[in-house]
């Protein structure tokens, strides 16, 4: 029963993401989660809204993320790989964001490159099991089947960046 039980979720969380795109239902349940994890309150512990300026429409974007913690480092993943607007919206911007999780704080985003990402790709297995439809290697595969795939799921560094501005 528990397999079948994961199987319907596994696939209902996947088909959310067509095409690696959000569905409507996605998209709101995106929003609310990001006021939710931006507030800090009843998240999950490594929950964060990601806040980028959109490159089109120089709005801020908010997003729901999990903050990955991997040696000395903090991390932001995409799991759902290179073909998202969070990803383009960093790089645009240069990095520069901003995490919030009960009060804002601005930050610098730097994407890992793919050599370095096979570690840190199997902490965020381990914390994230909302990502793990979308990741097609199993939390527990050895590192070289996390290192075959690393090129395709960006990795960004977190550090902390006081000249970057709050909204």
């Amino acid at each position: 029963m528990t397999g079948d039980h994961d199987q319907l979720l596994y696939r209902l969380k996947r088909s959310m993401y067509p095409h690696n795109r959000p569905n409507a239902a996605a998209r709101f349940l995106n929003r609310i989660s990001a006021a939710q994890f931006g507030n800090g309150f009843l998240a999950p512990v490594r929950a964060v809204t990601l806040e980028v300026i959109g490159r089109r429409t120089g709005r801020t974007i908010r997003f729901p993320l999990v903050l990955v913690d991997f040696e000395d480092g903090r991390y932001l993943v995409s799991m759902l790989g290179e073909d998202v607007n969070w990803v383009r919206n960093v790089r645009a911007a240069g990095g520069r964001a901003v995490l919030r999780r009960r009060r804002a704080e601005p930050v610098r985003l730097t994407e890992v490159e793919p050599g370095l990402r096979a570690p840190i790709l199997r902490r965020y297995l381990d914390l994230a099991p909302g990502a793990r439809p979308h990741v097609p290697v199993d939390r527990k595969a050895p590192p070289e089947a996390f290192a075959r795939i690393a090129d395709r799921y960006p990795v960004f560094r977190v550090t902390s960046d006081s000249d970057a501005t709050q909204d």
